[in-house]
C-alpha cells in the first residue's frame, strides 16, 4: 500500500495511487463498521484531539467515532470558547497542543491556509476537515468511496457538481480528486455562483441544468453556503430551486442509472427536493455518511503508520 503523506491537509499533494490506497483500507473499514464488534487497536496508545473551529455535527461525529473505533484516547476540545476567543494566537495555540504529546490533530478552521500553518508548528500528524474556501480532503474521498463502490469504479466516469461551486471547498476538493481519477466533470449552476477561470482547471461549465446534466452518471449537489454569502447572488431561493434545484425532471436528463449525492446539511426544496433524496434507487447521500466514518478510519491508520515509521527512524 502507498501512502507518502506526513500530514492530509488537501487532495493537491496526492497521487492517484495514494487516493486509491485510502480508498482500498476504507473499504475494509465498511466491512468493519458493519459487523457487531466494530473495534479494531490500530491506534492504541495514540491520541487525537478534534479542534474544530467552525460548527458541525456530521463531520466532528464522524471524526470521533472513527478514531474510538481504532482504539485511540480522542478529546473534542470545543474552540468556539477557547483561548483562541481570548486572543491566543494559532501559533500559541499550537505551542499548547505540543505540549500535550497528541498524535493525530483534526482541524477544521473558517480561514483558509489555516490547517497547513498548524501543520508547520506541531509535532503530530494534521488531518485538514476543512479550512475556509481552500479544501475539504475527507469529503472528497468518502465521495470517490461512495462513487466506487456504487458504479464499480472511479475513472472515465461523466461527474456534474451542481450549484454553489464558489464558495465551496467541498467542490475545490472533488474537481482536484476525480481530476487525478480521469473522469470528465461538469460544473453546472449560475454565474454568480461560479468562480472566475474555474475552466483553467479542466471543467465543462454549465448554466442549466438539463444541458449540464445529459448524460451524467453522477449528480452531485451543493449546499448553499448562505453564510459565506454577502450579496444578492440568487434572486430568491425559489427562483434558485426553479432553475437549479434537482427533481426527478431535470435527472431525467442524466443517465437511467445515474446517482444523486450530496455533503449535506441538505436544504430540501431548496437545492434538491426531498422525495428524490429519499429515493433510495437513486440516492447515495446516507452512503455517503457511512463511508465518512470508514474514510476517515483509513485516513487516521495510514498517518498513524507512518508517525510511527518517523518515531522509530528518529529513535534509531
Amino acid at each position: 500500500m502507498t501512502f507518502r503523506a506526513k500530514h492530509l491537509l488537501g487532495i493537491e499533494p496526492l497521487h492517484p495511487d495514494e487516493i486509491t490506497t485510502v480508498l482500498d483500507l476504507a473499504d475494509s473499514y465498511v466491512e468493519l463498521s458493519r459487523q457487531a464488534k466494530k473495534h479494531s487497536d490500530v491506534l492504541a496508545g495514540l491520541t487525537v484531539i478534534n479542534m474544530f473551529f467552525e460548527n458541525s455535527t456530521r463531520t466532528q461525529a464522524s471524526f470521533e467515532i472513527a478514531g474510538h473505533r481504532l482504539g485511540a484516547d480522542v478529546m473534542n476540545m470545543a474552540m468556539q470558547a477557547s483561548s483562541i476567543k481570548k486572543g491566543e494566537t494559532l501559533i500559541d495555540t499550537a505551542l499548547t497542543l505540543n505540549a500535550m504529546h497528541p498524535d493525530l490533530l483534526v482541524v477544521r478552521h473558517p480561514h483558509s491556509g489555516a490547517v497547513n500553518l498548524l501543520a508547520e508548528k506541531v509535532n503530530c500528524a494534521v488531518l485538514n476537515a476543512g479550512d475556509g474556501l481552500h479544501e475539504h480532503p475527507t469529503q472528497a474521498l468518502l465521495d470517490a468511496l461512495t462513487i466506487r463502490r456504487a458504479k464499480g469504479r472511479l475513472h472515465r466516469l461523466n461527474i456534474a457538481i451542481c450549484g454553489d461551486i464558489a464558495h465551496s471547498r467541498v467542490a475545490r476538493s472533488n474537481i482536484l480528486l476525480l481530476g487525478k481519477m480521469e473522469n470528465r466533470i461538469r460544473l453546472i449552476g449560475p454565474p454568480t455562483l461560479m468562480p472566475a477561470q474555474i475552466e483553467e482547471f479542466g471543467v465543462e461549465v454549465y448554466d442549466d441544468m438539463r444541458a449540464g446534466l445529459a448524460g451524467c452518471d453522477v449528480v452531485m449537489m451543493l449546499r448553499l453556503q448562505k453564510e459565506r454569502m454577502d450579496g444578492g447572488f440568487i434572486p430568491s431561493q425559489r427562483e434558485y430551486y426553479h432553475r437549479y434545484g434537482l427533481d426527478a425532471e431535470k435527472l431525467s436528463h442524466a443517465k437511467p442509472d445515474a446517482i444523486v449525492m450530496h455533503p449535506g446539511p441538505m436544504n430540501r426544496g431548496v437545492e434538491i427536493d426531498g422525495t428524490l433524496a429519499d429515493d433510495i434507487n437513486r440516492s447515495v447521500i446516507q452512503e455517503q455518511v457511512e463511508m465518512g466514518v470508514a474514510v476517515r478510519m483509513a485516513a487516521m491508520d495510514l498517518l498513524a503508520q507512518n508517525l510511527r515509521n518517523r518515531r522509530r527512524e528518529a529513535a534509531a
